[in-house]
């Protein structure tokens, strides 16, 4: 099966992840859903979070130009959180801040395998409980493969 072939049909022909990438640990988009564009920024952050787990957990990543915080990170999976940006205003003192996107719900999972790294989105209704299974059974298949 083409790599290509995994992220339509394995990942978003799921119906659970809206769209996704297949990015190398040596970097290199190898497949990527329509429209779906992961600046070479964005890969190099996706590749890097495993090297330090605590900057992902601290600060998140930005996929396709979005802000996403870490819900959870391991050595295998990161579990994120699409945030917003919020003004607060108190009297006269303004504030920006990071939060949680409560209405839209959307978020993303990335797992790593042997030689790649699977990048994946999904938007509400669907949830993590319903789209994290899909991207990590990918992932079980394609590490027991050597990929």
């Amino acid at each position: 099966m083409s790599w290509q072939a995994y992220v339509d049909t394995n990942l978003v022909g799921s119906g659970k992840v809206t769209k996704a990438a297949i990015v190398g640990q040596q970097g290199g988009v190898w497949a990527t859903s329509g429209g779906y564009t992961l600046s070479t920024e964005e890969q190099n952050a996706v590749i890097n979070a495993y090297k330090d787990l605590s900057k992902v957990q601290a600060s998140g990543l930005r996929l396709a130009g979005q802000k996403f915080f870490c819900l959870n990170a391991d050595p295998r999976s990161i579990y994120l959180k699409k945030g917003v940006r919020v003004l607060f205003i108190f009297s006269f003192l303004v504030v920006m801040t990071d939060a949680w996107d409560a209405v839209q719900g959307d978020g993303a999972t990335i797992v790593k395998t042997k030689q790649a790294i699977l990048v994946a989105e999904y938007t509400a209704p669907l949830q993590s409980g319903e789209s994290a299974p899909v991207v990590e059974k990918l992932a079980d298949y394609l590490i027991s493969v050597n990929y």
